[in-house]
């Protein structure tokens, strides 16, 4: 891995939405295979700290967060959604979603 550009930081959100992801693969598939889908998310995220792939680019605009003045953008681990932004001396990682879980169990 290169040198980073910018640190990535979890916010609050996206970190209550990984656990509510962690709980709701405890169910589903058992306490160690949740566990590391969670790191596998949080390694996913990592890519955007990596100078050899330009972070302002890597994803494509999240078009759930348009309404908002700062542009959101999107990867993806598996069928887990990152959304993120650029901040001034940051990556914030702003929200994570599940697409086997509804929606509106995010909000």
């Amino acid at each position: 891995m290169g040198a980073i550009i910018k640190p990535v930081k979890w916010t609050k959100r996206a970190l209550k939405d990984l656990n509510k992801i962690s709980i709701f693969n405890v169910k589903r598939m058992g306490k160690q295979k949740a566990l590391a889908i969670a790191h596998n998310i949080i390694d996913a995220s990592k890519i955007l700290e990596n100078t050899a792939y330009d972070f302002e680019n890597i994803g494509s605009v999240d078009e759930a967060f348009d309404h908002l003045k700062l542009e959101y953008r999107k990867i993806f681990y598996k069928n887990y959604k990152i959304t993120y932004r650029n901040g001034k001396t940051k990556i914030y990682i702003t929200r994570v979603f599940d697409s086997h879980q509804n929606p509106n169990k995010n909000k």
